[in-house]
């Protein structure tokens, strides 16, 4: 029962005993009354921000402006679009979804701020699709896991968001919904190797999210025996690759890992070709297919990328036939749009199962439980595990920029 509603049914209650009974009946009867009143309020008092009779309030932080804004773009366009289509069919048991999208530039400061705006300001229930491996860490360890307020999935595969909540009580409230860059790279080293090629080296982003890759890089190697034979890094919104250029290129590698997003990874190819290398070019899902192509244009053709989600213009597959009827005929479908539709579908999933009562813990026991294939890409939690899904593939870009399987 709601909060208004108990307190209506203790009024009516109230009033039928006052109107029935004796003097002293009477005064008993109000001091019952008001002590209900009062511990319905008191509950009330207790409840979980972002949630009223009628309405949920979610809260993203992702880049929506600057070179990186494409991504979370994406991702809020088929949020919203999922939102909607629940919103129409009644909500989650009566309640409909409402999203409160922040900017944060892919600037981890600005993410924390933000993690801090929704949750103390904007009064969100939980959080949704955030964006960047040190961002979301710092967030984690700083804001919404101290708060306790759940995260469901953000682009990232850093190990620093998957530790056991054993270990670190603040991951509890993270639930991640894609492989990890341990994933990535482990299976774009083993395609590399079965090809013969052992001199590979690494193009790597300073921050969390390229420290990670490269950790997963160097770890993958190590298991054939083998090592980065050079690497070389970019600062995050960063498009200064020369030094990196120079230091790879005098090991004349057969392949490259670039664990860095679309623009800077795009710049470096281009100065790659310029200085004479031709390599064999791998990177990781977050660069984002659909904007290197854009960015490259036919200089994209034969560059490998490991993607974490479905195949999104594969209507063969259950989940992705679903998104794509969400966004409809006209829709631009991307990976990371499918990415933000799964954040949206685990999250709802979660919120179903705790019926009319909801709470923050409530969820994430919820969450914990959930072993799901949503047709064709399963996620999965325990208490001690927020890994949620190991499913990869590789992908190259082909003739016109068409990202082929």
């Amino acid at each position: 029962m709601s909060v208004s509603g108990a307190i209506l049914s203790l009024l009516k209650l109230a009033e039928v005993l006052l109107e029935s009974g004796g003097e002293n009946q009477m005064r008993a009867w109000k001091n019952v009354a008001a002590a209900g009143l009062l511990a319905v309020w008191a509950w009330g008092a207790a409840a979980d921000p972002g949630v009223t009779d009628s309405a949920i309030t979610i809260g993203m932080s992702a880049p929506f402006s600057g070179p990186n804004g494409a991504y979370g773009q994406d991702m809020k366009e088929a949020i919203t679009a999922y939102f909607s289509l629940i919103n129409k069919s009644g909500g989650v048991n009566g309640r409909k979804l409402e999203l409160v999208a922040l900017d944060d530039g892919y600037e981890t400061d600005r993410a924390v701020a933000n993690t801090k705006t929704l949750i103390d300001e904007k009064k969100v229930f939980g959080l949704l699709a955030f964006y960047g491996s040190s961002p979301t860490t710092e967030a984690m360890n700083t804001v919404f896991g101290p708060a306790r307020v759940p995260l469901v999935g953000t682009i990232s595969g850093a190990g620093t968001i998957r530790q056991q909540p054993s270990a670190n009580g603040n991951n509890r409230y993270m639930f991640n919904v894609r492989a990890s860059y341990a994933d990535e790279t482990e299976a774009i080293i083993t395609q590399l190797v079965g090809l013969g090629l052992k001199s590979i080296a690494v193009f790597y982003q300073n921050d969390g999210f390229g420290q990670s890759g490269l950790e997963g890089v160097t770890a993958a190697l190590k298991k054939h025996g083998l090592a980065p034979s050079a690497v070389g890094t970019v600062e995050r919104n960063s498009l200064d690759v020369g030094k990196a250029v120079e230091s790879i290129s005098k090991a004349t590698p057969q392949a490259v890992v670039m664990v860095t997003l679309y623009k800077p990874t795009a710049a470096f190819v281009k100065a790659m070709k310029k200085a004479g290398q031709h390599p064999m070019f791998m990177t990781l899902s977050p660069v984002g297919a659909e904007q290197l192509v854009q960015e490259l244009g036919n200089e994209a053709r034969g560059i490998g990328i490991s993607q974490v989600m479905p195949y999104p213009w594969n209507d063969t597959v259950s989940v992705v036939r679903e998104y794509q009827r969400l966004l409809g005929k006209q829709g631009k479908f991307s990976y990371y749009g499918i990415e933000g539709y799964m954040m949206a579908r685990v999250l709802v999933d979660g919120l179903k199962k705790q019926g009319k009562d909801v709470s923050r813990e409530k969820l994430v026991s919820a969450l914990e439980g959930l072993n799901q294939d949503f047709g064709g890409y399963r996620v999965s939690y325990t208490p001690d595990s927020r890994q949620g899904s190991r499913f990869v593939e590789l992908t190259v870009i082909g003739p016109g920029g068409k990202i082929l399987k």
